[in-house]
């Protein structure tokens, strides 16, 4: 069955990574996947969280966000509201988590980089498109430590795509939100350029998943994060596509 925009099940979204987006960021992007478009900058900060004080370890955390205009109807700011949702606060974590997955926090030292997601435009894939251009702000962000110190704290690459199962039994690559929202099997996959997986959510939305589903759908994942990384490093460049992997 043809998919809404003709694409073919293991095929991707358009992708488009700029780099250098915002001017007063360490480290920005912005990511358009389809019609999903995020903003990602990274902050450094020349200090930790309490708990790693005097550890001489370094922090990635992150921060994630909708726009209220990123939907078809307007969804009000958390701020507002007083309390962010249980959905926020899950993306942030998976996105620090796929950051700190290659960054050697010892070689980063006593600093935290800050990461901001937000989300200009949703149609599906905000998570992980969001790791996907975070990445290329953490890498921008942390070229600054190699010019002045040696030092450079990330040791390979990490993206993050989404697959599924549609009701026709089809694995499909990078939903879109009308897939999404539609999809027997919803699966979330993040991944290191080395292919060492970093983190799966996978949930049977509409019926129960076999091993063997899992194996496609973890095959279409890994097929889909290569060209992502790919994308990666055309948005770094000659100049910073090298740096990660190096050692400081």
């Amino acid at each position: 069955m043809p998919r809404r925009d003709l694409r073919r099940a293991d095929q991707l979204r358009p992708v488009r990574i700029e780099r250098g987006y915002q001017r007063y960021a360490d480290g920005s992007a912005l990511i358009e996947t389809g019609h999903t478009r995020v903003v990602c900058a990274a902050t450094v900060e020349e200090r930790v969280p309490f708990f790693l004080k005097g550890t001489g370890t370094g922090w990635v955390t992150a921060e994630y966000s909708m726009l209220p205009g990123a939907g078809a109807e307007r969804t009000a700011r958390e701020a507002v509201r007083g309390h962010q949702s249980g959905r926020t606060q899950e993306i942030q974590r998976l996105i620090g988590r796929a950051l700190r997955a290659v960054v050697d926090t010892k070689a980063l030292g006593e600093r935290t980089i800050h990461i901001d997601c937000d989300v200009l435009q949703a149609d599906g894939g905000t998570r992980t498109a969001s790791v996907t251009g975070a990445f290329v702000a953490l890498v921008e962000a942390c070229a600054s430590f190699y010019a002045k110190h040696g030092i450079f704290p990330v040791r390979d690459y990490v993206a993050a795509v989404s697959v599924g199962i549609n009701a026709e039994n089809e694995p499909l690559l990078d939903l879109c939100y009308e897939e999404d929202s539609a999809a027997m099997v919803d699966m979330n996959i993040v991944m290191t350029g080395a292919g060492a997986f970093v983190e799966v959510q996978g949930t049977g939305e509409g019926r129960a998943f076999a091993r063997k589903e899992l194996n496609a759908l973890l095959d279409l994942g890994e097929q889909g994060i290569r060209t992502l990384i790919d994308q990666q490093k055309v948005a770094l460049g000659d100049v910073l596509s090298w740096l990660p992997g190096r050692e400081g």
